[in-house]
């Protein structure tokens, strides 16, 4: 394969929705820097289902109806947001574009966008917050190291981060088997520079009877729900758990005292063979019965699928792959352009569907089809 092309210093015309980023990113990375931002795990069965769920619901057309003073406005945890479009958690950035988050965060503070920013952030959360005028909410793996844990949580709250996202549904790696056929490795120059100085204790080992994972020390590490207790106790932050895909956890973590909730399948990089998240939302949003909000991640490329994701009982969404290839092929800029193209794809699908604002996008907007 031939050398990765420069980054794009303008936008072609040709660029018409967030998909059209996805080949200019694939010209402009390595093919194991692709590998790993493009893959999933296994056989890549839920990451395409993420995308093709999404088709199988229909926007309801509805006429004549009054749409002045129409908007995309949201509040959420004592913040106004200019759409309910968020970025979601990515790590190691500076694999797509060598300004990495600081892009990505210069992007959503130019379009009024939240940035959900990841623990294995290439750049520290200080600098993100320093740079960022756009909501920032921080993104959490519990560590093994708890003391460490409980030191990050403290860095957010002192850089002036929102809220705290509790990622809890990859306590180890799913096989990424494309990445592995790449032979995709993290370079040396990039690094996960927010855990920097933290204890490392050794997680490799066998369990019992020869098991690779069970009764070993990675999974005896593993967070439980006593330790999303314990954080929420440590925090006057808003929680959010991310990684909710069934009705039962659902109502755990609202038991637990969580301010909110993500559905997402860790966009198909986790568990293979999983539902889509928006075909799991209906129940989980039943289940919830609007105690806090609910989030929506995995498998969004257009503003039409955000709209279903709110009529199906999302508060706001979170888009993944579709900013990152716009960072990939143009930085800052592309990331922003995507922000905007989706955001117009959202009010178009408004107008035509009869909701001035988020608040009257509801279920009676969508139907089940077939794609």
């Amino acid at each position: 394969m031939s050398a990765p092309l420069a980054k794009l210093e303008r936008i072609p015309a040709s660029v018409a929705s967030a998909a059209d980023y996805e080949p200019l990113a694939r010209k402009r990375m390595t093919e194991a820097a692709w590998a790993w931002l493009a893959g999933g795990a296994a056989d890549e069965l839920t990451l395409r289902e993420n995308i093709a769920a999404f088709q199988r619901w229909k926007l309801r057309t509805r006429l004549l109806r009054d749409l002045s003073g129409g908007n995309t406005r949201l509040e959420l945890f004592g913040r106004r947001f200019d759409s309910p479009i968020l970025l979601a958690p990515v790590a190691y950035q500076k694999l797509a574009h060598p300004e990495g988050e600081m892009a990505t965060a210069l992007a959503a503070s130019a379009n009024g966008a939240g940035m959900v920013v990841s623990t294995q952030a290439s750049v520290s959360l200080e600098d993100i917050a320093r740079a960022a005028t756009a909501p920032l909410w921080f993104q959490l793996y519990v560590q093994p190291d708890r003391d460490f844990t409980l030191a990050l949580v403290r860095r957010a709250e002192a850089a002036g981060y929102g809220a705290i996202v509790v990622t809890a549904d990859a306590p180890v790696s799913g096989p990424r088997n494309r990445e592995q056929r790449a032979g995709f490795t993290v370079p040396p120059s990039i690094e996960a520079v927010n855990l920097r100085g933290m204890k490392v204790t050794a997680m490799q080992g066998e369990g019992r009877d020869g098991a690779l994972l069970l009764g070993g020390p990675l999974l005896s590490a593993a967070p439980t729900w006593r330790d999303l207790e314990w954080l929420r106790a440590q925090t006057r932050l808003p929680l959010l758990l991310k990684g909710v895909m069934t009705a039962e956890d659902a109502t755990q973590a609202v038991a637990a005292g969580v301010d909110g909730l993500i559905v997402s399948n860790h966009g198909g990089r986790a568990l293979d063979t999983q539902p889509a998240t928006i075909d799991m939302l209906p129940e989980i949003a039943a289940a919830v019965a609007c105690r806090v909000p609910l989030l929506l991640d995995g498998g969004i490329r257009r503003g039409t699928d955000v709209f279903k994701a709110l009529a199906l009982g999302a508060t706001a969404a979170l888009v993944g792959r579709a900013y990152m290839f716009g960072l990939a092929a143009a930085g800052a800029v592309g990331v922003s352009h995507v922000l905007r193209l989706m955001r117009a794809e959202l009010e178009i699908a408004m107008a035509l569907t009869g909701c001035a604002n988020l608040q009257t996008i509801a279920s009676s907007c969508v139907r089940k089809g077939t794609p």
